[in-house]
């Protein structure tokens, strides 16, 4: 998109057809990683202001990531962030956060949320969980594996400890895990299934994993060689839409961020998407609008142009 906006140019616009300033009426979904986060997961104090004076004025502040409960609870806790909603596992998986959460009893849910183990949650920030979408991996590992025996592999549920054939890098993964032989990696509720190859681009292990002719699942390259595969047809954007119905608010009052491929189907869906100034072209594409890039605080600046 060569003529993309910049931010503050597609805020105007977006306002003009009917975005909300900052309140009850505004949605904001975050990615995490690239986003809010730096590459080394240092986080600005200039993005925590910014969530918090959203969160002070209302503002529905909604975590969207590709991200396990437990990461995203990591992340939460440094942001500041302690009610609400978040969308993980790139929209398999949707919690409330907080021990009172006034969203989801004014959204008139036909169902409980359920306590979550400490398998795969921390003890704070306090989550429940409200759906999850999974998927039966096997015949998916059976052909990574046999194509790339070097990857990484790992499996994730709403119940169990994280299943890994092999350690990830230090600090790629957060929370706890099982090492298994790749036979026994199979969880059949499965959330997610991320293949991580450090010696492949991210180009090269997503052209690999589209000649394998994965049909029946979703998938989405990450900023390295990492690749999060989710359950057909489950997206970010379709967690959101799921978490926008039970606020009850239209579409035209959403915001979203992210710089990854995992985040296109949600920059296209929000009323004002923004890509981050370090997202790849095919990411922009999918924006209506880019900021700097996270080492220069894009995202709080979109976020304080919003208030």
């Amino acid at each position: 998109m060569a003529d993309l906006k910049i931010w503050h140019e597609a805020v105007a616009e977006a306002r003009l057809h009917g975005l909300p300033a900052a309140g009850s009426q505004l949605f904001i979904a975050l990615d995490i990683d690239g986003t809010l986060l730096r590459h080394d997961t240092s986080v600005s104090p200039r993005i925590v202001a910014a969530i918090q004076a959203h969160l002070t004025a209302g503002t529905h502040i909604v975590i969207c990531t590709g991200r396990g409960i437990s990461g995203a609870q990591i992340a939460m806790q440094d942001l500041g962030i302690n009610s609400g909603y978040a969308v993980c596992a790139n929209g398999a998986i949707i919690v409330t956060v907080g021990d009172g959460n006034d969203d989801v009893s004014s959204a008139g849910l036909k169902h409980e949320t359920v306590p979550l183990s400490s398998n795969v949650s921390l003890p704070t920030p306090t989550v429940r969980l409200l759906t999850s979408h999974t998927f039966d991996p096997r015949k998916e590992i059976e052909l990574i594996s046999q194509a790339l025996p070097q990857a990484l592999i790992s499996v994730e549920s709403v119940q169990d400890v994280r299943r890994v054939n092999r350690e990830f890098p230090a600090g790629e993964m957060t929370g706890k895990f099982q090492v298994l032989p790749v036979s026994e990696l199979a969880h059949p509720y499965c959330t997610r299934l991320t293949i991580r190859t450090p010696d492949l681009s991210g180009e090269e292990l997503l052209a690999r994993i589209d000649a394998l002719g994965l049909h029946a699942v979703e998938y989405a390259i990450g900023w390295s060689a990492w690749m999060d595969i989710s359950p057909k047809g489950v997206t970010k954007a379709t967690g959101l839409a799921d978490v926008l119905g039970y606020l009850n608010l239209p579409r035209e009052h959403t915001v979203a961020i992210g710089d990854s491929g995992n985040d296109c189907e949600m920059l296209a869906w929000a009323q004002l998407g923004v890509a981050m100034g370090n997202a790849p072209e095919y990411v922009r594409a999918h924006a209506n609008a880019i900021t700097e890039d996270v080492d220069h605080d894009g995202a709080a600046l979109v976020l304080a142009a919003l208030l």
